[in-house]
């Protein structure tokens, strides 16, 4: 799901003074602390969120920046971030890039860039026939959009668009001599946005973006299994002060079918047969889960567990026209409740069976060889 609002994760309002802050954290901290609710895995992540919330919020400078920018304040070096080193934003070629550039002749194109919005996760459960034959689902996703009131520039004067920082003068990076070494870091100005709003928006305060709960459409395509992520590509966050939105991932999750059960492409049916059609043989419905119907042939003599095989109805291969197998799968069934009639039926069989060692050749083949074991141990 999307990360919640740290206020709202302290149930405090976005006003609340720093005594305040801290009576709401320590209030739900007590509740929720591990100690008090051993084993209960909601608590504990509970507990994380609020230590989270509280060591941004607490902090001034922190808060400041994520009354601004929102979480994205503290991703993708952000303004808040933490960073390596405290400032470096890309990885070990960026540090080398930073720390040694001008000495070495030169150094990669910087300029302040467009950071996008923050991805966006949710999750949904479907049935295993919407799995099959894929589906639209509707969410309800909290997230940021762009201000109604700036038209998601930042600016109280929604035409006059962000100027460049006087700071960094576009760059999005201030350089700053530490003995031996030249470092770069994000500008403290412009949060390495490059720009700055002169007269910030009362509604979104400059960051061209607002809370609120979205309503979007998500095709999930047949074929789709159990605990697939899927990313939809711009549903994310409405980027700072008219940045690129970020994306949304689902992750999807399939119930269980009280009827077929799949592995991949492949489905099984468990079917039950009564004793007599077993015996005898006969012809069975079979559902598929299309939800047609198939008949099927039970062969004489037909043993739990016997196997068989239906090509094409199976379920649907993700991206593809094409359907896996279904395999039945038998499981013969024993009476029970006799009435008086069937009972002495069955003892007239038996009687009659005891005399016909093909009747059951599996029981006499067993039975054989344990007479055979105890022989061999005398």
């Amino acid at each position: 799901m999307a990360k919640q609002d740290y206020y709202a994760t302290l149930e405090a309002a976005r006003d609340a003074s720093a005594d305040d802050l801290k009576k709401a954290y320590r209030k739900l901290a007590m509740k929720y602390h591990p100690d008090r609710n051993p084993g209960d895995k909601a608590a504990e992540s509970r507990f994380k969120e609020l230590n989270e919330a509280y060591d941004v919020l607490k902090d001034d400078q922190k808060r400041a920046a994520y009354d601004r920018f929102g979480h994205a304040a503290f991703e993708n070096g952000g303004p808040g971030a933490g960073g390596f080193g405290g400032g470096f934003e890309g990885g070990l070629g960026d540090i080398f890039d930073q720390v040694f550039g001008d000495m070495m002749g030169g150094r990669r194109g910087g300029g302040g860039r467009a950071r996008t919005g923050n991805d966006v996760r949710a999750q949904v459960e479907i049935s295993l026939t919407d799995a099959f034959s894929g589906i639209k689902v509707p969410l309800r996703v909290p997230s940021r959009v762009a201000c109604e009131s700036c038209a998601g520039t930042g600016s109280e004067d929604r035409s006059r668009s962000a100027e460049t920082c006087p700071t960094c003068h576009g760059a999005g990076k201030v350089r700053a001599q530490q003995g031996f070494f030249l470092v770069e870091r994000a500008c403290p100005t412009c949060g390495g946005m490059g720009k700055v709003v002169r007269n910030p928006c009362k509604t979104c305060r400059g960051s061209g973006t607002v809370e609120r709960e979205r309503s979007i459409s998500v095709d999930i395509p047949a074929g789709i299994e159990d605990g697939t992520r899927l990313r939809v590509s711009g549903e994310g966050e409405a980027g700072p002060q008219g940045a690129p939105n970020g994306d949304l991932y689902l992750h999807v999750g399939v119930k269980p079918h009280e009827i077929f059960q799949r592995d991949g492409s492949t489905v099984v049916v468990r079917v039950p047969l009564g004793m007599v059609t077993a015996s005898l043989g006969g012809h069975i419905e079979v559902p598929v889960v299309d939800g047609t119907r198939t008949r099927l042939a039970v062969p004489a003599g037909s043993q739990s567990g016997d196997q068989h095989r239906l090509r094409g109805k199976g379920f649907s291969v993700l991206r593809s026209a094409a359907r896996g197998d279904m395999y039945v799968v038998f499981a013969v069934e024993t009476p029970r409740h006799l009435t008086k009639r069937q009972r002495e039926l069955l003892e007239e069989f038996q009687a009659e069976a005891g005399e016909n060692e093909k009747s059951h050749p599996e029981t006499e083949g067993f039975f054989g060889r344990v007479r055979d074991f105890f022989e061999g141990r005398s």
